[in-house]
């Protein structure tokens, strides 16, 4: 199996710690080693023939860094010179694993998930390759313990096939609360994961069907032989290729057209740590539902709490379902129910060109 990250996202509701040269999958929000770090190893049991991390420029140097430590797992960083959404990102990817072997199955992971139980997720992905082996695309789906609005969901058939995949009836946009209860109660409602596996050479079919402009750039492509520097031999191509593409989603590019996809159930802990309300949900919070990320806390009478406060001592007096995220040259105060708004921040702060604070 190949391994595919994709960790070209800016994070932008994660700030004012995330930033553009070190966004959410970059930065280690449970303490540590960063998410991207945290992804990698996840897969290196698996054994994959290769891992290859799909960043953009500006990241790249910084990718490359966090991953000099793992010498023997042959990892590739690509750089997208723009970014072009998840459609190109994974044709590029798949495009160069199809020269070597376009049987290969490929996994598409994003960089920045929390998942809990390791050996369920590798479980799950090798079943996932066992159908994508069968023609399929296979994306998996989280099995929802809770009504969410926050997530897309996927409905599956109600009879699995020889690999436990289920033929996908259609995918949903987030829902209102009224159509989430619904989903709930079916039992046959998935949250989108975004995670895929696929044989190579049945997603790129799929592109030249759905996508054929981004089909026809990427067989422009000429990927040389191995050269012991592929992403430096490929990134002039990939320069002029990316500035001829559309913005494209594999969601709505592929997936929402493709006939053949199916679904895994899967339940692994997993979280998308979407925006700093997340944090609650993989760490665990006190009595009170109060995270304090810092060097001492205190809790008067607060409850449902986020506060990062780096090395500093942080009090919490009569206050209730507050973010407040403290860096060196910026504050975050927010409104726990507001926590998806701080992406708005990071646009007004692009329309003023106050680029210090991105």
């Amino acid at each position: 199996m190949d391994i595919v990250i994709l960790a070209g996202g800016s994070g932008t509701r994660f700030w004012p710690l995330s930033r553009r040269l070190k966004p959410k999958q970059l930065m280690s929000v449970f303490g540590g080693k960063s998410m991207l770090q945290r992804t990698v190893e996840r897969v290196i049991p698996l054994r994959p023939r290769r891992i290859m991390v799909v960043t953009n420029a500006l990241q790249a140097a910084e990718t490359a860094r966090q991953l000099d430590y793992l010498k023997d797992m042959p990892i590739d960083i690509i750089a997208e010179p723009v970014g072009r959404n998840t459609a190109p990102a994974i044709g590029l990817a798949a495009t160069i694993i199809a020269a070597e072997d376009p049987e290969a199955v490929m996994a598409v992971l994003p960089a920045d998930h929390y998942i809990l139980a390791e050996e369920e997720f590798r479980a799950t992905l090798l079943r996932a390759a066992a159908a994508a082996r069968l023609g399929h695309l296979v994306t998996l789906g989280i099995k929802p313990n809770r009504p969410e609005t926050g997530y897309g969901y996927i409905e599956a058939g109600q009879m699995p096939d020889d690999a436990g995949a289920y033929r996908v009836q259609r995918f949903v946009e987030k829902p209102m609360i009224e159509k989430a209860l619904e989903f709930l109660a079916a039992g046959n409602f998935y949250w989108n994961s975004g995670m895929f596996v696929w044989q190579v050479r049945v997603i790129l079919a799929e592109m030249e069907k759905h996508l054929p402009e981004l089909a026809s750039a990427l067989r422009r492509l000429n990927i040389p032989p191995d050269t012991g520097d592929l992403p430096a031999a490929l990134a002039p191509q990939v320069e002029a290729v990316y500035r001829q593409l559309k913005s494209e989603s594999i969601d709505y590019g592929v997936m929402e057209k493709a006939g053949n996809v199916t679904v895994i159930p899967a339940d692994f802990g997993w979280s998308d740590v979407g925006s700093w309300r997340a944090l609650p949900e993989v760490m665990a919070p006190d009595g009170a539902g109060n995270v304090l990320i810092a060097g001492e806390g205190i809790n008067i009478d607060s409850a449902g709490c986020l506060v990062y406060g780096g090395d500093k001592l942080v009090a919490l007096v009569g206050v209730k379902d507050l973010i407040v995220v403290d860096t060196e040259d910026a504050l975050l105060v927010c409104a726990a129910e507001r926590a998806q708004d701080v992406k708005k921040v990071v646009e007004i702060l692009e329309e003023r060109e106050l680029t210090d604070y991105l």
